[in-house]
């Protein structure tokens, strides 16, 4: 009797993969400017010193893991060849950016996000229109790709993430994560694993020796 009510297993349609890939293949080429060349490329106006580039990392960083100087506004992302990738970025504004030390426990192409309550709670009139999520997209405040940080099993709600407000970066502009201009978001992403170890240095201090 029980046969007769329900219907056979639900199949997922087999398109439905290659399709996502798709979009997500076709935001990146939305979001990458022709002809991009990581450590040239800058049609958003940085500063030069914020375009990724090759470094020589300080001896005993342990390859894999992600560095943030909050005060020079570099992320780096060491190399197994005693070499790191130096990113610029973005951080928290004042009193939202939270140093510690982290550990990478998910990532997302593309991801949906949702502002926390107390972003809501703190500056309504921005972020209460997104209270049920925001779609993924070239407009998403996560951008094209989400390092998602977390203390132990516990989602911090801190990111790594991509910004549709690239001219940011340099500044302290976020509620708290760490931006990036996508394509170098995207650059980084297939290069970090998840489980390694995400420092994030004071914004208050000296700076932090990271290179040789």
């Amino acid at each position: 009797m029980t046969s007769a009510l329900f219907s056979a297993p639900l199949v997922t349609p087999a398109f439905a993969a290659s399709d996502l890939q798709g979009q997500w293949a076709a935001w990146d080429a939305q979001v990458t400017p022709p002809g991009y060349v990581a450590a040239t490329t800058n049609p958003w106006g940085l500063h030069p010193r914020l375009l990724p580039v090759r470094v020589e990392a300080r001896a005993g960083l342990t390859p894999g893991d992600i560095h943030v100087d909050a005060i020079a506004r570099y992320l780096y992302h060491i190399q197994s060849d005693g070499t790191a990738m130096r990113y610029g970025v973005a951080i928290g504004r004042s009193g939202l950016y939270e140093p510690g030390t982290y550990t990478v426990g998910r990532k997302a192409k593309w991801p949906r996000w949702t502002p926390t309550p107390q972003m809501i709670e703190r500056e309504p009139e921005i972020y209460a229109q997104y209270a049920d999520g925001m779609d993924p997209g070239p407009g998403n405040a996560l951008g094209s790709r989400a390092l998602y940080l977390f203390l132990g099993s516990r989602d911090t709600y801190l990111r790594i993430h991509g910004t549709p407000l690239p001219r940011s970066i340099g500044s302290r502009a976020s509620s708290g994560c760490v931006r990036m201009v996508m394509p170098h978001i995207i650059d980084l992403y297939d290069q970090v694993e998840t489980g390694v170890t995400a420092h994030l240095y004071p914004a208050e201090e000296g700076n932090v020796e990271l290179t040789a």
